[in-house]
């Protein structure tokens, strides 16, 4: 079974480009980017020079020296294919870190060539030598598991499109939105690493899934043990362990691993997140943009790098997911808040590095958090995650009030809604009437943020006045 990738659009542009540079594939361990690589080959007809650097570890060596004649012709003696019109693929690049450093002179002397780099732990590497990445000289692809989008392509083609089908104007039928609902449950336990999606569509077996998870947990902290010399390798495998546990909530690095000082887990949880193997999401004051421009000196949140691994670690089973109702798979462990930020990190298509931010104000009368907080363009767009069908919006209304966007999102699980909301608040000075914009998606639909964003954009659409006490997931009469 093959599994389809968004990716390979960003292939063929990059394969496309008059000015084109040496491709490095970034990503965690087991994301896929090795069939991405052949898959995109094969699918143009293209030659494939493929060579495992972690299998000819002498080739160090031979990178160091900088003559890319001699580079070139080890390459195509061990890749068994002749590189006139063939894509040449150096696969685990981290084992050969002078490889890094020798993509520049590729790309200077052989710009007709193309080349693709890829690897997992790339910045233990880094860390571990007194070179950087030739900057200027290549260009980066940043893959991350499958989203919700091509699980269900892969588990479901039948199903449709969710991206596609959710509109406000006219949202999915009520037996797609179950549809997609029951899939989105299964990408929870299974996640987007490919290797435990193709047990899931072979099988259907929750048992092989978490096979596969447990292994792929035993090789990350394998390879912690391999390239990760600076940092101790216990605290490494120690925090792969606790960050799963952490999603949701604010964390410091003291609370996170009591046992070091600070500024050591701090260092480790850096290479975590430059490694793609979990993400940072920075708190903004969001006053203006970019929003990291005023990032400000709360605690980070912790996203894992997938969510069905995520749950894996954290002991959870279908039978666990299975069994809670809309407003408690919204809450449990940081769940839906893991799978929107997954989704999300995604939204960028590969072609930046993953950034997510937050919102926390302290108050007295209560502190006030969202989400995440993203930019479209020059607005700053709220996103909140919200319990099943219902729940509280003093966050949000907060969050209007103070910074007013002009638009606001929630993720729960109603069909696709555009309304307006209006509600008091209490504040410093007094009570005083918020209203707010509201796009109310459900969970599977975080892909068709984008697009429904641009629509805002140009008309807001049809709106219905409601209270936020009465938002239950029925719209009051017009």
């Amino acid at each position: 079974m093959v599994i389809s990738r968004l990716a390979e659009d960003a292939l063929q542009r990059w394969l496309a480009a008059r000015r084109r540079k040496p491709l490095v594939l970034r990503g965690a361990r087991q994301v896929g980017k090795t069939t991405l690589v052949r898959r995109f080959a094969a699918a143009r007809g293209m030659p494939l020079c493929e060579v495992n650097l972690e299998r000819h570890l002498y080739l160090d060596r031979v990178f160091e020296s900088l003559d890319t004649g001699r580079i070139l012709r080890e390459l195509e003696g061990l890749g068994g294919t002749r590189l006139d019109g063939a894509l040449l693929f150096l696969d685990e690049v981290q084992a050969t870190p002078r490889a890094l450093p020798a993509l520049r002179y590729l790309y200077e002397d052989r710009p007709d060539l193309p080349v693709v780099a890829a690897g997992s732990l790339l910045e233990f590497t880094l860390a571990d030598h007194g070179f950087s990445m030739p900057v200027g000289r290549i260009q980066y692809l940043h893959l991350g598991p499958l989203t919700f989008r091509e699980f269900l392509a892969a588990v479901d083609p039948a199903a449709g499109d969710p991206v596609a089908e959710a509109s406000p104007d006219a949202p999915p039928t009520d037996a797609a939105h179950r549809r997609y609902g029951r899939r989105l449950r299964e990408y929870l336990l299974v996640g987007g690493l490919p290797e435990a999606v193709l047990a899931y569509c072979e099988s259907g077996s929750p048992m092989e899934v978490s096979a596969v998870h447990r292994s792929i947990a035993s090789t990350y902290e394998d390879d912690f043990a391999k390239y990760a010399r600076r940092t101790p390798l216990a605290r490494l495998q120690r925090l792969f362990r606790l960050v799963p546990r952490s999603v949701g909530h604010p964390v410091t690095y003291r609370r996170l691993d009591p046992e070091a000082r600070a500024a050591e887990v701090g260092r480790a949880i850096d290479l975590l997140v430059k490694a793609r193997v979990c993400h940072r999401g920075a708190h903004s004051h969001c006053s203006g943009l970019p929003l990291g421009a005023d990032a400000g000196n709360h605690a980070s949140k912790l996203l894992f790098m997938d969510v069905g691994l995520m749950n894996h670690l954290c002991g959870l089973d279908l039978a666990d997911i299975e069994a809670l109702d809309d407003i408690r798979l919204v809450n449990e462990g940081g769940m839906a808040e893991q799978y929107v930020g997954q989704q999300l990190v995604s939204l960028s298509g590969g072609e930046q590095p993953p950034e997510l931010h937050y919102w926390l104000r302290h108050a007295r009368r209560g502190n006030a958090e969202i989400d995440y907080v993203i930019p479209h363009r020059d607005w700053i767009v709220p996103i909140e995650v919200k319990a099943g069908r219902s729940g509280s919006l003093k966050s949000l209304l907060q969050f209007v009030h103070e910074k007013h966007p002009l638009l606001a999102v929630r993720f729960d699980a109603n069909p696709p809604s555009v309304q307006t909301v209006r509600h008091a608040i209490r504040t410093a000075t007094g009570t005083q009437d918020v209203t707010a914009c509201i796009l109310s998606l459900p969970l599977y639909a975080v892909e068709a943020l984008p697009r429904l964003l641009r629509a805002q954009r140009s008309a807001l659409g049809p709106s219905t006045l409601l209270r936020a006490d009465d938002l239950d997931g029925t719209e009051a009469p017009r």
